[in-house]
């Protein structure tokens, strides 16, 4: 927790753990406290299937419905695209995922260059270059393509997606410090930006480990937690619909952000882990080494 941290891990800002539903642990650096909000990076596109589920349970979405895109014209091969294969990552369509040259990352243009005003209209201008279903392709794109479709659904542009989120999501549980960001265009930014204290980001995380239910009351359809861990073909098995998953049969599953920022679900021990740091891509190896340590010290449920 002293910067600039362990050479191999980098700084960690937050640590929260909840065991059997209670805070157990918790520890800042000397620049953060409890009452920090801190960025999410792409741990937001696992709020956004929370979003889409709370939409599925309404009958408002279908996942295995194309997603209604009006950038897409009749006739475009690229209207056949279904919500699925954009939680996927298996759309087929063309986004190059990369952080450190602006002149080839659509990810840089998307956030910060030429797509900032509008990112979905950004990634929906993006090329098929595959088959839908048929190749998995990390993107930060179709993301915002779900967003700005979620945000139509919703009606009444920023304001109204931001009082969805807080009415649906994030006021039932808790998350008082929960700002997502929007762009010019009114959408949710939400491959990339929610920012959060630790233990808002962890009662995120406790409402997925519980299937969708908070305090008896059912937020997500039941079993929508089981299709976001599903397995996404292609990804060779680490990747669901917007959560990373645990490849050692553990059950385990991750909302993961650029620079560290994870939030973690153990079902067979009960646990949420919460972590949130500046980490480079070269510490991500030491990072989840010390993160599966801290797992692996609170006992698998009987």
């Amino acid at each position: 927790f002293q910067a600039p941290g362990p050479p191999e891990i980098g700084t960690t800002h937050a640590l929260v753990v909840v065991h059997r539903g209670r805070l157990v642990a918790e520890r800042y650096d000397a620049e953060h406290s409890a009452g920090s909000t801190l960025p999410s990076w792409s741990m937001a596109k696992s709020v956004l299937c929370a979003v889409v589920g709370i939409l599925v349970k309404a009958r408002r979405l279908d996942v295995s419905a194309p997603l209604d895109v009006p950038g897409w014209p009749a006739g475009d091969p690229r209207r056949s695209i279904t919500l699925d294969q954009l939680l996927r990552m298996s759309s087929g369509l063309r986004f190059d995922e990369e952080y450190t040259d602006p002149t080839h990352s659509n990810t840089i243009q998307m956030l910060f260059g030429e797509g900032q005003h509008d990112v979905s209209a950004y990634a929906e201008a993006q090329p098929l270059v595959h088959p839908p279903d048929t190749i998995w392709s990390y993107s930060s794109g179709t993301s915002n393509i779900i967003a700005a479709a979620v945000g139509r659904l919703v009606g009444g542009g920023e304001a109204g997606m931001r009082a969805f989120l807080h009415r649906e999501l994030l006021d039932p549980l808790g998350m008082r410090s929960a700002a997502p960001r929007f762009d010019t265009a009114g959408t949710w930014i939400a491959s990339s930006f929610l920012f959060a204290t630790a233990r808002d980001f962890a009662r995120f995380g406790l409402l997925c480990l519980r299937d969708g239910v908070w305090e008896g009351r059912r937020i997500l359809p039941e079993g929508w937690m089981d299709y976001a861990r599903t397995p996404t073909a292609g990804s060779e098995s680490e990747y669901g619909a917007h959560f990373w998953l645990a490849r050692d049969g553990s059950g385990t599953f991750t909302a993961t952000g650029f620079r560290g920022q994870y939030t973690i679900m153990c079902p067979r021990r009960d646990l949420v882990i919460v972590r949130l740091g500046t980490s480079m891509p070269e510490q991500k190896r030491g990072t989840y080494l010390w993160l599966k340590d801290v797992v692996e010290r609170f006992p698998l449920l009987p």
